[in-house]
Formats: C-alpha cells, structure tokens, sequence
C-alpha cells in the first residue's frame, strides 16, 4: 500500500474519522446514536480513497482487494455478534436472567455485594466465553438486579467492562486481540497464563476505588417466583455448547469462530420451531385458551429476538472498522507506530498502544502492531496483548465488551459516565504493567 498520509484525500479522511468520533463523544448531549456518524465517516473515507485512486491511477485493485479484506474481518465479527445478541435475547424471554436475578436477591446480597459477585462472574467467564459475550450476559443480570438504580448501574456496568477486558486478555480466544496474537504464532497458549496475574490486578484496582461509591443499599426482592419459561435450561446447555463449538472451530478445525456460533444459531432456530409448534403449549394453557390472542402472542418466535438485537451496535462496529480501515490503508496506522518503536523502544510503545486502542478500536491497532512485527521478545508481546486488551476499558467505545455494554442500558451508561472513572482505570492500567514487569522477569 501507498503512504498516502501527506495527501489531500489523507488530510480530509483524518478530519473526517476525528469528527465522526467527535459525535459519538456527544451522543448523550445531541441525541444522535453513534452508529450513525461513523457509518458516514467509514463509507465517506473509502469514497475519497476510491476518488484519488481513479483521479491518479486508474485500474488500480488495490484499494479493492483490500476493502474485499477488510469485509471478510468485519462479516466475521458482525455474525458471531449476531448470534450472541440472540441466544441473550432469547434467555431473556425465557426468564433466564429474572430467575438469576431472583435467586441473587433472594440471597440477601445488597448493592455492594451484587458489584463484587457480577464482576468475579464476568473475569472468570469471559476467558471462556469471550469478552463481549461476557459482558453482555452480565450486564443483562446486572441491569434485572438493578431495581432501576443508575449510579449503580454505570458503577456495575463500569466494572463489567473492565472485568470482561481484563478477563479476555490472558486467554487466547478471550479477546479479538489475543485472538490475533496467539494465531499469529507471538506467544504460545501456555505462556497466557502469565497475564492471569496481571489482568487480575488490572481489574481489582479500580473495582476497589468504586466500591466505596456503590450505594449502601439492599435492592427490593418481588416476593413472587419468576419460573423458567420451557425449554430455559436447554437454551442455557445450548449456549454453552455454542461457545464451546466457535473455541473448537479455531482450535480443532482451524476455521473462523463465528461459524460455530452461527451453527449454534442454526440449532437455536431449529429449537424455536419445536417451541412454536409443541413446547410452549403448557405455557399457552396457563394463559388460557391457546387460541386467544393473548396466547397466540406468547408462542416463541425466534426471528423477533434477532430483530430485537442491538443494531445500533453492530452498525457501530461495521462504521469503526470500516473508518479505522481506510486509516490504516492511508498508512497513519503504520506511521504512528514505526514512529514509536524505532524512537521509545518497544515498552513505552505498547503501554502508549494500549492507550491509543481506547481511542481507536484495539483490533485494527493490534493489526498494525503485527503486520510491522518490531523485533520484541515473549515479555513484550504479552505487554503488547495485555495493554491492547485492557487499554480499550478506559472508554466506553475502546472495546468490543464496552460498546456492546451502551446497548444495554443506553440511558445511564454512556460515553460520559463511563469516562468520569476512567481516572481508577487508569490506575489499575499501570499496576497491571508494573504486575507485568515483575512475573515476566524470567523472559530477560
């Protein structure tokens, strides 16, 4: 690719990509949803590439192959988001979260205790499942446990987000980025495990400095019983075996992840048929005549819990990406980072990397940082994907988890009241560096 970072069509892509971000940041003050601007932006920069390319070399496939890329990655992200959304959507109507929400406030556990229990959930799950789908399942449970409210759902939801990063950055299918480095070949499956430490005091820190702004309150328990809906613990084992399938995909069958969640998708469908058609019948006698209009409501459609999810947020993402995209074909990628590796060393330059993947999204950054490939040992490629990973957490839009977390609940937990702790992320981004440093001491 040509460095056209020095052009007009460079310059105005720039400007573009800053004031497409410059709305998300004011989305809460104009009331414009993020997809929007920087779908715009993303579209609008690969028109001027396309532009410059015709006006100065035409025939030129370049920009062509690259975009045909870059839709491959974006396809790929959109459809396992996609089927994750769903199988959240359909817990949801099948009472899954309400009962999980009963069963932690039948337990007595006030405020305080809820934030500690929702966050030890999301580190642990996230290695597992993977960030995203992490931090949606329990910023789901945290919002049903919430009681409506709001400073404990920004502080539960803040320390969602930065658990689920936290938790994805030492395993190698936890995270998009460690995802990326793992099958890059950089570090090994095994060698993860020194960023358990790390990415453990990276989310303790200031899970500690918001806990003593969680209020000291005890959410009220409804006294009636909130049963599971039929066919709730099949969809629950369906799940796990949906995430268990997309971790074997890549590691067995060396394919994309996504398609084992869209063949999860494909049996959950398969599933809501049996629902529509025998498995909600009991639940139609409950409500009287299953031939009624109220009954006929209540029969299981699943094409209504994919149409229900979040496309604002999957749209976001199509925008980031395509918008950091044309960035990165622009050659500014590549120039930020040749710029900090050949003049700080590569220490300062993945904690300064890790930062810049708050502002601009990790995997793309992450992109770039492999496809330079600095010379770094083992040490400095765990930094690069401990930072990459957790960095995103200092703003809501850095990471794949705290984007997905804003579709949530879109009227407390925004860019602005995710930002006003950034402060305590801060802090627990620089001991997990310092926690780095020292059980990484064997690599030097």
């Amino acid at each position: 690719m040509a460095n056209l970072t020095t052009t007009w069509v460079g310059y105005v892509s720039l400007l573009v990509f800053v004031l497409a971000y410059a709305l998300v940041v004011m989305e809460e003050k104009i009331h414009m949803r993020k997809s929007k601007p920087v779908i715009f932006a993303g579209c609008f920069m690969w028109f001027l590439i396309g532009l410059y390319e015709s006006l100065n070399g035409p025939g030129n496939s370049e920009a062509h192959d690259y975009v045909q890329h870059l839709i491959a990655e974006i396809g790929a992200l959109f459809f396992f988001l996609l089927s994750a959304m769903t199988y959240i959507n359909t817990l949801a109507e099948r009472n899954v979260f309400n009962a999980l929400r009963m069963w932690l406030l039948r337990k007595g556990l006030g405020f305080r205790s809820l934030f500690w229990t929702t966050g030890i959930i999301t580190f642990f799950l996230s290695p597992l499942a993977d960030n995203l789908t992490s931090a949606l399942l329990m910023s789901t449970v945290a919002l049903a446990v919430s009681g409506g409210n709001s400073k404990f759902i920004v502080l539960a939801f803040v320390n969602i987000v930065v658990a689920a990063n936290a938790g994805g950055a030492w395993s190698p299918f936890g995270d998009i980025t460690t995802l990326m480095v793992w099958t890059a070949g950089k570090v090994d499956t095994l060698n993860f495990v020194y960023l358990m430490l790390p990415s453990l005091v990276n989310w303790i820190v200031p899970a500690t400095c918001m806990y003593f702004f969680i209020p000291n309150e005890f959410p009220e328990a409804p006294s009636e019983a909130i049963p599971l809906k039929p066919g709730a613990k099949v969809i629950i084992v369906m799940g796990i075996c949906t995430i268990a399938t997309a971790v074997s995909f890549h590691q067995f069958f060396h394919l994309p992840p996504f398609m084992g969640m869209m063949l999860g998708l494909g049996a959950l469908m398969m599933f809501g048929y049996y629902l529509k058609r025998w498995g909600d019948k009991p639940l139609m006698y409950e409500l009287g005549n299953p031939n009624n209009r109220r009954a006929e409501n209540s029969h299981f459609d699943i094409f209504s819990k994919i149409s229900s999810v979040e496309f604002d947020t999957l749209l976001f993402f199509f925008g980031v990406l395509t918008a950091v995209g044309a960035l990165q074909y622009l050659g500014y990628l590549a120039l930020a980072s040749e710029n900090l590796y050949e003049t700080i060393g590569p220490t300062w330059s993945n904690i300064i990397v890790g930062v810049l993947s708050a502002i601009v999204d990790n995997i793309p950054v992450m992109f770039a940082v492999l496809k330079m490939d600095p010379a770094m040992g083992v040490d400095q490629w765990l930094l690069i994907t401990l930072t990459a990973g957790v960095g995103g957490s200092l703003l809501s839009v850095g990471s794949a988890a705290g984007v997905a977390v804003m579709g949530v609940d879109r009227k407390n937990y925004t860019f602005l009241s995710h930002m006003k702790w950034s402060w305590a992320i801060a802090l627990g981004y620089a001991a997990s560096i310092l926690c780095w440093y020292w059980v990484t001491g064997s690599f030097r």
